[in-house]
C-alpha cells in the first residue's frame, strides 16, 4: 500500500512538518505580499520579460525547483532514511511505462484541445514560431520543467500524502488536505487575477484528480506523467499574457479565457473520463477502501 510505504526508514512525525511548512509559508507570504500591496502580477511579469526576455525569465523561475526537489530528496534520504522508490510507488520498482502512458494521454489531450480551439476561431491565435528562441525554449523545458512538476507531485501526492495519511491513519484526510493545499498554492498566479477565484475549482479539482489516481494506483507514476505533459506540452505549444508560463511557444492565445472551458470542462468532464480510462487499463478495484479506508 502506497501510504504505508512512508513507514520505511526512520519514523518520527515531526520530520514531516518542516518542509511543507516552509514551502507553504513561502507561498502564503507571496500571496500576502501580492494582495497587501495590490501587486499587478501580470504587469510585473511583463516588465521582467521585457527586461530579460521570455526564455531567461522562464529559466530563472524554474531553477528554484531544482533546489526545491534536491532539498526534498535530501531530507527524505538522510532525515527519514527512506528510499526515493518508496516515496514514488508501492511497486518493487518505478513503473516508467505508467509515466509514459499518462504523459502521452495528457499530451494528446492538450494538442487536440488547442487544435480544436484554433479551428473554431483562428483569429484568436498568433503564430509565434522563432526557430532560435523555440530551440532554446525546448531545451530549457525538457531540462527544467520535470524538476518543477516532480517537486510538486513528490511534495503533495508523495511526501505529504504519506505523512498526513500515517498521522490521520486513513486515506480520505490526506486526499482532501493535499488537494485543497495544492489548489491554494496557486493563489498568487496571474491566472487568478484574470479569471477570478473560480479558477480554484480547477486547481483544487486537479489536486483531487491527481490524488485519486495516486491512491487508486498505489503510486505516483500516473500523476508524474500527467503533470509533466500538462506543463511541458503547454509551454511549448501555447502561451498567453495572463498565464504563469509565458514562453516563446508556437502560438500566442489572444482570446479572453472562457471560465466554462478553462475551469469546469477539465474538472467535471475530462478528469472523470481519464479516471475511467485508467481504471479500465489498470483494473482498479476496491475504490472505497483505497480512497476512504484506514491506514494500517
Amino acid at each position: 500500500m502506497y501510504i504505508e510505504k512512508g513507514k520505511e526508514g526512520s519514523l518520527g512525525m515531526w520530520k514531516y512538518i518542516p518542509l511543507p511548512l516552509a514551502f507553504l509559508g513561502l507561498m502564503a507570504a507571496n500571496y500576502w505580499f501580492v494582495t497587501t500591496f495590490d501587486v499587478d502580477v501580470a504587469a510585473m511579469f511583463e516588465q521582467q520579460i521585457t527586461e530579460k526576455g521570455k526564455n531567461r525569465f522562464f529559466a530563472e523561475n524554474l531553477l528554484t525547483f531544482v533546489i526545491f526537489l534536491g532539498g526534498l530528496f535530501f531530507w527524505v534520504k538522510f532525515v527519514h532514511r527512506q528510499g526515493i522508490r518508496s516515496l514514488t510507488t508501492s511497486r518493487k520498482k518505478i513503473d516508467w511505462k505508467r509515466i509514459l502512458f499518462m504523459f502521452i494521454l495528457m499530451g494528446l489531450f492538450v494538442v487536440v484541445s488547442v487544435t480544436i480551439s484554433y479551428f473554431i476561431d483562428p483569429s484568436q491565435f498568433i503564430w509565434n514560431f522563432d526557430a532560435e528562441k523555440f530551440a532554446i525554449l525546448f531545451l530549457l523545458s525538457v531540462l527544467l520543467i520535470p524538476f518543477q512538476t516532480s517537486f510538486e507531485e513528490y511534495l503533495f501526492r508523495g511526501y505529504m500524502m504519506q505523512g498526513i495519511g500515517l498521522a490521520a491513519r486513513n486515506r480520505w484526510v490526506p486526499l482532501v488536505v493535499t488537494s485543497v493545499l495544492f489548489g491554494l498554492m496557486h493563489l498568487a498566479n496571474p491566472e487568478v487575477d484574470k479569471i477570478g477565484l473560480i479558477i480554484l475549482v480547477y486547481y483544487i479539482g486537479t489536486g483531487f484528480f491527481l490524488g485519486i489516481i495516486t491512491l487508486m494506483d498505489e503510486g505516483l507514476e500516473l500523476a508524474l506523467g500527467f503533470h509533466l505533459a500538462n506543463n511541458l506540452v503547454t509551454a511549448l505549444l501555447i502561451t498567453a499574457n495572463w498565464t504563469a508560463f509565458q514562453t516563446d511557444s508556437l502560438f500566442i492565445d489572444m482570446s479572453e479565457p472562457d471560465k466554462s472551458f478553462e475551469v469546469l470542462l477539465p474538472v467535471f468532464v475530462v478528469f472523470p473520463i481519464f479516471i475511467g480510462i485508467l481504471a479500465k487499463k489498470y483494473q482498479w478495484t476496491g475504490w472505497k477502501e483505497k480512497l476512504m479506508g484506514k491506514v494500517s
